[in-house]
């Protein structure tokens, strides 16, 4: 545990500081005593200034940022807020997904289906991700694509139910994808591959990247 800050840290400065969250490690934690285990716990037992900006899934890897000034929570917040940050996620669907283009379609919880989320193209409230093909290959003699993910809106599942709505559900999505594209990876591929935004201090853009492990 000791290690976990050094193993898992991309950048630091005196207000924020950038971690690369492994898969099936919760953000924050849940409500129950068996889901107190998570990564902002860990981070504060570390380097108590620890402050949440935003959350990945749990099943999700890759880049988060956590503020160590509340001027630097402030700051990097409001620009996760105003849509100011970018971000791109790599992720490996099903099936042959050609080119490029963009999903627009609302996303809102299913409360009949907890804990999942639903396309509704009824709903005022907008969800919007842009993707692109990468590269075609095969697991377990099945075509799947390597795509980059653009999400402009971030509602919640929103990159994983607009792949579902596509028809290319991400790999391992025990959520989302069929029992035989689950079964295909040992992981959900999704992994939060590249963010940028504004420093807090000197108002420079600041880009960090940590590549897929998959």
């Amino acid at each position: 545990m000791s290690n976990f800050l050094t193993e898992h840290l991309i950048h630091r400065d005196d207000d924020f500081m950038v971690i690369h969250k492994p898969a099936g490690l919760l953000t924050v934690p849940g409500k129950t005593e068996d889901l107190q285990d998570c990564l902002i716990n860990r981070l504060v037992e570390l380097e108590p200034k620890t402050l949440l900006i935003h959350r990945l899934d749990r099943d999700t890897s890759g880049i988060l940022v956590f503020a160590l000034s509340r001027e630097g929570q402030k700051s990097i917040s409001r620009q996760f807020q105003e849509r100011q940050t970018d971000k791109t996620y790599q992720a490996i669907v099903a099936g042959t997904l050609d080119g490029e283009g963009t999903v627009d379609i609302p996303v809102i919880y299913d409360p009949s289906r907890p804990p999942l989320h639903v396309a509704e193209p009824n709903h005022n409230k907008p969800a919007l991700t842009h993707w692109q093909a990468v590269e075609h290959f095969e697991i377990q003699g099945q075509p799947v694509t390597r795509v980059k993910l653009t999400p402009i809106t971030g509602r919640s599942h929103q990159l994983r139910v607009h792949m579902q709505y596509l028809g290319h559900p991400i790999i391992g999505d025990t959520l989302y994808a069929t029992v035989q594209q689950q079964q295909l990876m040992p992981r959900l591929c999704l992994h939060a591959e590249q963010l940028s935004f504004i420093h807090p201090k000197n108002a420079e853009k600041v880009e960090f990247y940590c590549p897929a492990p998959f």
